[in-house]
């Protein structure tokens, strides 16, 4: 009599690899101070740093991750830094013109 033939075994799954809970700070740049907590109850999310006590909120959902609302802290930092830059830009365009026209 034959043999049955056997099922190959299947391949092993990969382990996803675990992400970030704690990060360094934006301001203070001290390195695994920003701690991400995430209530899902109220649906908030928050990054606050234990050394320079500067913290960021935001809201979240079932799929949000710690990593999520430091980048989201990242983004809202740079894009204020750039509204002041062009800020800046702008008045200093505003005060050069007026000099200008003075002048003449």
């Amino acid at each position: 009599m034959g043999k049955r033939k056997s099922r190959a075994k299947p391949p092993p799954k990969k382990r996803m690899d675990k992400l970030d809970t704690v990060f360094c700070c934006p301001f203070c740049n001290h390195g695994s101070s920003v701690e991400c907590r995430i209530d899902l109850k109220n649906l908030i999310g928050e990054a606050s740093c234990r050394i320079c006590l500067e913290s960021f909120s935001t809201t979240v959902n079932a799929l949000t991750e710690p990593i999520d609302i430091y980048s989201e802290w990242i983004d809202e930092c740079e894009r204020v830094n750039n509204l002041e830059e062009d800020n800046a830009n702008h008045n200093e365009d505003d005060n050069a013109n007026r000099y200008r026209y003075e002048e003449e």
